[in-house]
């Protein structure tokens, strides 16, 4: 199983409501995708906001993961965030 964590920073004027627009897309993922056993999107609510929005996403295998990037609903989602004002990105991936 793959476990793939993504923070993302978005500028000072990406508003409230593009930032639960980025949670809401992310969770629709997994209706499109094959080999998610379990999605969670979500702001962040710690004292650090430098990183706004969370993913974390457990993947059957690398195959599934690997799929999810080229994922065209995934571009979208990607080419969305950017629009919105992305500043920076995080994303990791461990075997668990």
């Amino acid at each position: 199983m793959i476990h793939r964590t993504v923070l993302v920073k978005f500028a000072e004027t990406t508003t409230a409501e593009q930032l639960q627009e980025v949670v809401t897309r992310f969770k629709a993922l997994k209706n499109h995708l094959t080999g998610i056993v379990d999605l969670q999107a979500g702001l962040n609510v710690g004292k650090s906001k430098e990183y706004q929005v969370v993913l974390v996403v457990r993947f059957e295998d690398k195959a599934a993961l690997d799929a999810y990037v080229s994922n065209e609903e995934h571009q979208a989602v990607a080419a969305f965030i950017q629009d919105v004002g992305r500043v920076d990105s995080i994303g990791v991936d461990i075997e668990i």
